[in-house]
């Protein structure tokens, strides 16, 4: 997580630009780490949608990096996400842009660059980019 909030730096909420928080993330998704052999081991998700976790509906994109952990034989025991979430105001254009979401795996043998690029090529994006967060949540889960 600390080198994730490292490449994002410390701005304010109200300073952010999805645009920022995006390229950092990808900066943190070329970083490559000893996972285990095993596919689905090392995924980026990127995903948005409106949803009402923790309180009234709101817009989410969330950024996600995905690890598995094995155990000690190593066998699969959890997987461990790393979030990067901002959320907006909900507003009908950004509800009717529905929900989305997108995998990456480093052991696909698909290549990083043009994931991101489709990703951004997306007209969701367009709204999205453009807009403020009301909120930048970064956190660590066991999944």
């Amino acid at each position: 997580m600390g080198l994730l909030e490292g490449e994002l730096g410390s701005p304010a909420v109200a300073d952010l630009v999805p645009g920022g928080v995006w390229f950092a993330f990808l900066r943190f998704g070329r970083r490559l780490f000893r996972v285990p052999d095993t596919p689905d081991a090392d995924g980026l998700l990127f995903q948005y949608g409106t949803y009402a976790f923790d309180g009234p509906a709101a817009f989410t994109l969330d950024l996600a990096r995905q690890f598995e952990v094995s155990d000690s034989d190593g066998e699969h025991d959890h997987y461990v996400q790393v979030h990067c979430e901002l959320g907006f105001g909900l507003t009908p254009a950004l509800e009717a842009l529905g929900s989305f979401h997108s995998w990456f795996f480093h052991e696909a043998g698909a290549d990083l660059e043009e994931w991101a690029q489709g990703l951004t090529e997306r007209a969701a994006w367009t709204a999205i980019r453009r807009l403020k967060p009301t909120e930048l949540r970064v956190y660590q889960e066991r999944v």
